[in-house]
């Protein structure tokens, strides 16, 4: 019997954009470049504790991170204790993965640290509000993603939870989060006893722009991208289908556009108003 061929770089690519590619066709799928590319969020896990010490390896990974000016202008909340978990899980119930998960942390953006650096040396923070906001989103969501890779290097499974930002205010109250600290992200831990499909992409031709943004393209290679999405992550439900009704072809692009077309993070937009943004 012939062996199989190994696994190519160019193999997960096709996977994840669900369209023929070249690239890495020489490459073996292994290493970091491997990793990233068969990341998928898992919603399984195995009761399995992660031990203290890669808890600790995976911190310093992700805080070798980049970090804008070298301000290090993140947060992370390990809720721990059961009563945090509890409060976490009462509060977004709709996500029992939440409580599944052996460990959940908070990442947050905190331009407190920075502040409180002046006061000791008898400045003042003067950066502008909203540029002072856009530093410490980007430092935590960085800082967010360089974790993830390391954690899925170790063999772990991860869950980002965006949904954190909806209970702004009461998350906020119960981790004594300071004026200048908001809530980013949550993320779910642990090793995993799931095996989600891979959720397909739109390809960089789409993302990427050479020395000008062009959109020219932009209905015909979603069209193609919806459909190419549809044969393989396809939708179970439709959204708001009360609102706009069922259609035949509902794919990436209408969820998408049905998703964004309510309000949504109020409390987040307020808390950080404030509590240290004066947008």
């Amino acid at each position: 019997m012939a062996e199989k061929e190994p696994r190519k770089i160019s193999d997960l690519i096709r996977e994840r954009f669900a369209e023929p590619s070249d690239i890495g066709k020489d490459r073996l799928s292994s290493g970091t470049h491997a990793t990233q590319l068969a990341h998928r969020s898992h919603r399984r896990f195995k009761n399995t504790p992660v031990a203290e010490d890669t808890l600790q390896l995976l911190y310093a990974c992700a805080l070798s991170a980049p970090s804008k000016s070298d301000l290090q202008q993140t947060a992370i909340i390990h809720l721990d204790e059961p009563v945090a978990r509890d409060f976490i899980q009462r509060s977004i119930p709709t996500m029992p993965w939440i409580s599944s998960a052996p460990v959940f942390l908070l990442f947050c953006g905190d331009s407190r640290r920075i502040r409180d650096v002046c006061e000791l040396h008898n400045t003042g923070f003067a950066h502008d509000p909203l540029d002072a906001l856009v530093n410490a989103v980007a430092d935590s969501a960085i800082v967010l993603q360089n974790f993830i890779i390391a954690a899925e290097a170790e063999g772990l499974g991860c869950c980002p939870i965006s949904a954190v930002r909806e209970i702004t205010e009461s998350l906020a109250d119960f981790c004594a989060l300071p004026d200048g600290v908001f809530p980013l992200a949550g993320l779910c831990l642990g090793y995993a006893e799931d095996d989600p499909a891979i959720s397909v992409r739109l390809p960089a031709r789409v993302i990427v722009h050479k020395n000008r943004y062009d959109a020219s393209s932009l209905a015909d290679e979603i069209a193609k991208y919806d459909r190419r999405r549809q044969q393989k992550n396809p939708y179970r439900n439709q959204r708001q289908a009360d609102k706009y009704g069922l259609s035949e072809d509902y794919g990436w692009s209408r969820d998408k556009a049905r998703q964004t077309s309510t309000t949504d993070r109020v409390s987040f937009s307020n808390h950080v108003r404030k509590h240290g943004f004066k947008l």
